[in-house]
């Protein structure tokens, strides 16, 4: 009787620590990290790899050459240039946080082709008029 009641706690613990594993790797895949500036210019292996960077759109620093948007990322004091090749979404600004994906070149400039307008997690009501809207 002993022994069955082992067994079976043994399996039951079995069974949890694969689903704690299982619950685990599926909420790790769905995170979405990203590296500041200071981060990515401290690692020497960031020119080998695909990375996601995040800081603050420099305000002055975009500028637009056809398809080449080139801005500077900003945080904690340190700041990366970036050349985005497409077209950035519609709320991208200077002074707001945003997130790009590419990799580090050698001489130090982000190349991206992906980028997400970071957004805060406050609501506020919009500033449209106050007046009633006709409904025809």
């Amino acid at each position: 009787m002993i022994r069955r009641r082992a067994g079976r706690t043994a399996v039951a613990a079995v069974l949890l620590a694969v689903g704690a594993l299982l619950v685990t790797s599926a909420l790790r895949e769905t995170l979405t990290y990203y590296r500041t500036p200071g981060e990515v210019l401290g690692d020497p292996d960031a020119t080998r790899e695909r990375v996601r960077l995040g800081g603050d759109v420099v305000p002055g620093s975009l500028r637009r050459s056809g398809e080449l948007v080139v801005f500077s990322l900003a945080e904690g004091g340190h700041e990366i240039t970036v050349e985005q090749r497409g077209v950035p979404p519609e709320t991208f600004r200077e002074g707001e946080g945003a997130v790009v994906e590419g990799t580090l070149s050698a001489d130090g400039v982000f190349r991206s082709d992906y980028v997400v307008v970071r957004h805060g997690n406050e609501y506020g009501p919009s500033t449209s008029p106050t007046g009633p809207v006709d409904a025809r």
